[in-house]
């Protein structure tokens, strides 16, 4: 503890701050823009951030510019943290949600991706508070941290310890080898893809306000729409649906290898076997749901009796089943969380499904929340191969992925977050139980808060939201959330008398 480095510390955070304000201010400027009356509480907001920021900054000008693996850990679990309670300020001070719990659960809830939302109308708020939200979203969904690394440099601090402790998944893939380089070519990915998104959904119907602020909440995986029902509120144009797809699949994928794919690296993306894993899952669990709601479930729920007689082979029975399977398998397994449809009323089969999707995960390297695949990947393997190790005590028997031997301690690490999580889960949803909340909801608000997925089930499902719990659920649920994004070990670390004790970390 004597050894930490309390002024990096703060020039983070100043940092983060002056990052977060910036934000607001283009918020401030869409509010402006649209004449929404939130312009003035979204632009004060967005002044005392950055203000706040640069005192943080000019009274620890003189620090070390050194970071040990503690003050990363510190660092990235702060950043979210104030990044959280900083990102409130455009609620409260425009008005638009009054109630502090409530604007920092909004706020987390962007920040982790997550999409849960305790907003009752979301139509009826200002366009520049709908941008804001979805910018928490876009900033969040590639890591706050990994941004700030690509101008580390201009400090004169190497980011390798920030990278670690935030880039998702077990390993930090680099495509170049300095952690700045690698950062810059992510940010690259992230930001042309959002943009492209934009673009393919204004060209099939979205006005460009809508079109943007879903784009950020795909890329990010995140969830937030600008619209009541969610996607839904398109269900009358099937190619949005199959674009918000496909983009969200491009998000859970591990951004290293749509990097090799940009560069035309194509066989080093299929020999992937996580990306395999990831595709065909989707892929299979799809036409088993597509089948399902065919044969089960009531179409009406998929699209208006308008639309299925007007447009019968756009709107078909079987085109509409699996459009609405493909789009919420994709939406639950990458955790995005966009609905066009209330999935919980699919039969009770599809019910239980998407809550055991709710822990898959998308690939380690992507925006996504979840275990991810690797991890299910690696502990399979393993736990196939407890039979020969059974028959063979002696022998060494190693666990094999993307053709190299996987060492014990990744593996052991991967079954220590595995039985973690699930701890976790089940202390999730008993503390949800003591707050009042029935069986189905408990379950459900644990794993998708901790999963970053959004809708839940019972009360939480997606044709509710998460307003109704009470105050205490709220910041448990927010609590979750900054547990899963940062995957565990991050933030529980923090609470370990080991790592105070630790005088070199």
């Amino acid at each position: 503890m004597k050894n930490l480095n309390i002024k990096i510390i703060f020039q983070m955070m100043g940092f983060l701050l002056i990052f977060n304000g910036l934000f607001m201010l283009i918020s401030a400027g869409v509010s402006f823009y649209y004449k929404d009356g939130a312009t003035e509480g979204i632009f004060f907001a967005g002044i005392i951030t950055i203000l706040a920021g640069l005192i943080s900054r000019f009274t620890t000008k003189n620090f070390k510019k050194r970071i040990n693996k503690q003050e990363g850990y510190i660092i990235v679990t702060l950043g979210w943290v104030f990044m959280s309670l900083s990102g409130s300020l455009p609620y409260l001070f425009s008005e638009a949600i009054p109630s502090f719990t409530n604007a920092f659960f909004e706020t987390m809830s962007g920040y982790t991706t997550t999409g849960a939302s305790i907003l009752n109308d979301i139509e009826s708020m200002p366009q520049g508070i709908l941008f804001w939200r979805s910018t928490t979203h876009w900033i969040g969904g590639m890591g706050i941290i990994v941004l700030t690394i690509a101008v580390l440099p201009l400090l004169g601090i190497g980011g390798m310890q920030l990278f670690a402790a935030e880039a998702p998944g077990p390993s930090a893939d680099k495509l170049h080898p300095r952690i700045t380089d690698t950062a810059k070519r992510l940010y690259l990915i992230y930001l042309g893809l959002t943009v492209a998104e934009a673009v393919f959904l204004k060209l099939a119907g979205m006005s460009v306000f809508d079109a943007a602020n879903h784009a950020m909440s795909t890329l990010s995986t995140g969830g937030f729409s600008t619209k009541n029902a969610s996607v839904a509120f398109w269900n009358d144009k099937p190619i949005i649906h199959y674009i918000i797809t496909i983009f969200m699949i491009i998000a859970g994928t591990n951004f290293v290898l749509t990097y090799f794919a940009f560069r035309g690296k194509l066989s080093n993306v299929f020999k992937d076997e996580e990306f395999r894993a990831y595709i065909l899952n989707i892929i299979g669990i799809s036409v088993i749901v597509a089948l399902i709601i065919y044969f089960r479930a009531d179409v009406s729920n998929l699209a208006t009796e308008t639309q299925l007689i007007d447009h019968p082979m756009v709107y078909g029975r079987l085109e509409s089943a699996f459009r609405h399977a493909f789009f919420q398998v994709a939406s639950v397994i990458t955790t995005t969380g966009f609905v066009s449809a209330d999935f919980t009323v699919w039969t009770h089969f599809l019910t239980i499904l998407f809550f055991i999707l709710m822990f898959f995960g998308a690939s380690a390297g992507s925006t996504s929340g979840g275990i991810k695949f690797v991890r299910h990947i690696i502990m399979i393997k393993n736990g196939i191969l407890e039979f020969k190790r059974s028959m063979h005590p002696s022998a060494i028997i190693p666990v094999w992925y993307n053709g190299k031997t996987v060492s014990q301690d990744i593996v052991f690490n991967i079954m220590a977050f595995v039985i973690l999580y699930l701890i976790v889960f089940a202390l999730g949803s008993l503390v949800f139980g003591l707050l009042g909340l029935d069986f189905i909801s408990a379950i459900g608000g644990s794993a998708s808060s901790l999963g970053n997925v959004g809708p839940a089930f019972g009360q939480l499902s997606p044709v509710n939201n998460y307003d109704s719990l009470p105050s205490l659920g709220k910041w448990w649920s927010a609590f979750l959330m900054l547990l899963g994004r940062l995957e565990l070990f991050t933030v529980l670390i923090l609470f370990t008398p080991y790592f105070w004790k630790t005088g070199k970390f």
